[in-house]
């Protein structure tokens, strides 16, 4: 290895720390900041705009509330069950697992609500199809199983909720729209 000059040295590190530096105030320097106000153009934009859409969510509080209800429903007939609760675009929003439910009903519970808001329908209706349309149940994220029911306003679904691990899917499908009464009152 060939031995750097002192000069050499002394270059390299006033550079490795100059950059160091500016790096580190860089970053605070942004962090610093206040945050920017947002475009006139977007403030003003209405509902007319045909480039905008808006969409109907539930809130993080009534998507526990809706999960519990339908916990609550399972645990009233002796049901250990996990139920999910998804957006309108399948995001998991909450997802409680019951005391003693089985280690795979949190993750079909997932799905069986993401298939139930993908298609606005229930999951034992979702069933029947596959008749026609077997490839479905191909579908990533899907559960093509009873117990996903879907949440609504006006007909347009803005949520899904899934509950598994009861004995049966239909139990698992009253137990979800346990969920969906709580939140549609």
């Amino acid at each position: 290895m060939k031995k750097m000059s002192l000069r050499t040295r002394v270059l390299t590190g006033v550079v490795a720390a100059a950059a160091l530096g500016a790096g580190t105030f860089g970053a605070v320097s942004a962090n610093a900041t206040a945050p920017a106000a947002a475009p006139a153009a977007a403030v003003k934009a209405d509902a007319a705009d045909r480039n905008l859409q808006q969409s109907t969510h539930l809130t993080v509080a009534a998507a526990t509330k809706a999960a519990q209800a339908a916990l609550d429903a399972a645990k009233k007939e002796n049901q250990r069950v996990s139920v999910a609760v998804v957006d309108r675009n399948g995001n998991t929003v909450v997802t409680l697992r019951g005391d003693g439910a089985g280690p795979q009903s949190p993750e079909s519970a997932v799905k069986k609500a993401y298939t139930a808001v993908s298609w606005n329908a229930p999951t034992s209706e979702l069933v029947k199809r596959l008749e026609q349309a077997p490839n479905l149940k191909d579908i990533p994220g899907t559960l093509f199983l009873a117990g996903g029911s879907p949440v609504q306003v006006k007909g347009a679904p803005v949520a899904g909720i899934g509950v598994a691990g009861a004995p049966s899917g239909d139990l698992d499908e009253k137990f979800a729209a346990a969920g969906v009464a709580a939140v549609t009152k």
